[in-house]
């Protein structure tokens, strides 16, 4: 009589990982490495899952191996002692395009406004920062930072709120030398900008 297969399922990453209805071996290092910083260990992968390390690294293997196969546009690669998703090199030029695209999009109104306030008033506090524009900005202040036009200036001493400040990164896209080549500001506002913001300037 034919016996059917194991229940916990080899190096092609079926099966859950430390419990029924979790997700499978391959299902779980996917997740995990689309999350990451830096490199995974494989060691680490598998005291994570709880399974094998020779399974986790047998399956980190096939799963790259797939994705060159397939032609996917990313890459699994074991790099500095660990494994990580990679752009493929061949799409990098597509990647390029968007990503300088990306830095150059316009900002919106909130966002030009936002920074503004920042580039001639800094260092500078989200609550100045929302008191001059009348509403809350730290969604705002969350994409200017990470578009790498502002960046943590520390805390204010006395209130110990965070303060903001631009980077070497605006000056950049600005074309400026240093902040003390900003422009008047006042001849670019809106009619509806508060007066508020150019002050101090």
């Amino acid at each position: 009589m034919h016996e059917g297969p194991p229940d916990r399922p080899a190096a092609d990453g079926g099966g859950a990982p430390g419990g029924e209805g979790l997700p499978g071996l391959r299902a779980s290092i996917e997740a995990i490495l689309l999350v990451v910083d830096e490199p995974v260990a494989e060691i680490t992968l598998a005291q994570l899952l709880e399974r094998p390390t020779h399974e986790v690294a047998a399956t980190l293997r096939e799963l790259s191996a797939e994705y060159t196969e397939q032609g996917r546009g990313f890459d699994l690669r074991e790099v500095a002692g660990g494994w990580r998703f990679y752009t493929r090199d061949a799409c990098a030029p597509v990647v390029e395009r968007f990503v300088t695209d990306g830095q150059q999009a316009k900002l919106t109104q909130a966002a030009l406004e936002t920074l503004a306030v920042i580039a001639y008033r800094q260092p500078v506090s989200r609550a100045r920062v929302s008191a001059i524009r009348g509403v809350n900005s730290d969604g705002v202040i969350r994409t200017l930072t990470l578009r790498g036009l502002i960046e943590d200036a520390g805390q204010d001493p006395e209130t110990q709120a965070h303060l903001y400040r631009t980077t070497g990164y605006f000056l950049e896209r600005l074309g400026l030398r240093d902040l003390d080549e900003l422009p008047e500001l006042a001849p670019y506002l809106p009619d509806d900008l508060p007066e508020d913001i150019i002050e101090g300037q």
